[in-house]
């Protein structure tokens, strides 16, 4: 569908959705709360939000991939494929056919403010923050919630932050100070990962809380334990080994080389493990149930290393940093670094540092990435392991957005409700896009993201 929104800027170029009011009624209290995910990527903020209770409403994406990979795990949410800076907020809840949105989230590009790298101040991905802004102003959601990385908070860009701050003041909602960083290791995730989350209310909402810790980071040969201050009485975050060890070898199966596909009965492992495979309940899990083979595995393809790569990974110990790659090989007792997505096409498309497998001379997969990340085995990413990658990298994890949902849910006065259906997930072809195709499928210009300069890396 594409549809022209009276007072907006430009046409909406999106997929059809479902009606997000549906059988679930257009009243508050009959309905679940509905969320707009701007920059939504593959959709580990709207996986988090949706088992706090959420239904994401519509998700906005620029890139036509990314976008395809959220339309395969959320069917139900309408795909807005396009630029935010081109959306104005009447055309969105006009092409939605909703008066008001709960919630508004979104992690605006965050390379112009990253600690790794070239960190420039006139970045010109910086003033997407305040296209977030100004979209809030115009939909004028009840909560809205932003994620960056910790770079924004320092420096020179403190001023931008608190800019920032003044302009949603100035806009009738009050925020959430001293803003906070949040660690995934925090939240019952197996990975060491900070990241900036700003949380605010309209005047008539009770502003939220940050969520409380739940787990602590695992020491890495003594790292970590600074940060973990006034949480030494709390358990320890799952180790790599509860997140991975129940997984196959990929290189057991030589159809990985093509394929990213396995068949395959699991059995074991950690409750983290079992959570993940969906053979444990999860009584805190509030989305949509998934209609799925339980045998198939995705995201298994297999990397082409060199055998002077592989000797280099093998002499590596574990906990440590291989000297020619600079990829970290993870600890089997420990937690995974922070997984990196690299950089954009129109960056030089440098692949992120992937980590090494603590027992295998390899680097990890996307499926041992994904549960490094929190995402459940139902979720699919991109079938390639550049645009898998990226999609993991650049993605809340999904249990830290749950708990930031679940706050911003205890602030709307709402309780969360199970569905009682599921959901079949969209078509498997989403997931082998190239660009040419995910454009078509959105009805946008193939060069709506610069194609990929192929950039020769260590691996």
């Amino acid at each position: 569908m594409t549809r022209t929104a009276t007072e907006g800027r430009l046409r909406i170029g999106t997929a059809t959705g479902t009606d997000v009011r549906g059988d679930r009624g257009s009243s508050r209290a009959a309905r679940r709360s509905l969320v707009l995910d701007l920059f939504a990527g593959a959709g580990g903020l709207s996986l988090g939000f949706e088992q706090a209770g959420f239904d994401i409403a519509a998700a906005v994406e620029l890139d036509p991939i990314h976008l395809a990979t959220h339309k395969l795990n959320f069917p139900y949410s309408l795909a807005i494929c396009a630029d935010v800076r081109d959306l104005d907020g009447d055309g969105i809840l006009d092409t939605l056919g909703v008066d008001e949105i709960d919630a508004v989230i979104g992690g605006p590009p965050c390379q112009g403010f990253s600690l790794i790298g070239h960190r420039v101040l006139g970045d010109p991905r910086n003033e997407l923050v305040f296209h977030f802004l100004r979209l809030v102003k115009e939909i004028r959601p009840r909560v809205f919630v932003m994620e960056n990385v910790p770079g924004m908070a320092t420096g020179a860009h403190t001023e931008l932050l608190d800019e920032l701050v003044a302009g949603f003041r100035a806009a009738g909602y009050e925020v959430r100070l001293p803003y906070r960083l949040l660690n995934a290791a925090n939240y019952g995730i197996p990975q060491n990962r900070r990241r900036l989350v700003l949380l605010g209310a309209r005047s008539d909402t009770p502003l939220p809380a940050y969520p409380d810790a739940t787990t602590r980071l695992r020491a890495n040969g003594g790292k970590g334990e600074r940060e973990e201050s006034g949480l030494v009485d709390l358990p320890y975050c799952p180790s790599v080994r509860d997140a991975i060890a129940d997984l196959p070898d990929i290189e057991d199966y030589p159809e990985l080389l093509e394929s990213d596909e396995l068949r395959v009965a699991l059995c074991g492992g950690s409750p983290y493990a079992r959570t993940l495979r969906g053979e444990r309940e999860d009584p805190a899990d509030f989305g949509w149930s998934r209609e799925r083979d339980g045998r198939l595995l995705t995201g298994c393809l297999r990397a082409r290393h060199t055998e002077l790569s592989r000797r280099r990974f093998a002499e590596t110990p574990p906990g440590a940093t291989e000297p020619v790659s600079r990829f970290y090989r993870l600890a089997l007792e420990g937690a995974c670094n922070t997984l990196r997505a690299g950089t954009a096409s129109d960056r030089g498309a440098f692949s992120a540092p992937r980590p090494i497998h603590p027992v295998y001379p390899r680097c990890i997969s996307i499926r041992e990435a994904a549960r490094l990340h929190s995402y459940p085995d139902w979720f699919r990413f991109h079938r390639t392991i550049w645009h898998g990658f990226r999609q993991i990298g650049n993605s809340v994890p999904p249990l830290l957005a749950r708990a930031i949902g679940q706050s911003v849910m205890t602030a709307l006065g709402a309780s969360p409700k199970r569905p009682r259906a599921a959901v079949a997930l969209g078509s498997d072809e989403l997931a082998s896009f190239d660009m040419r195709k995910a454009a078509a499928f959105f009805g946008v210009d193939p060069g709506v993201v610069p194609p990929r300069r192929r950039v020769a890396v260590a691996n």
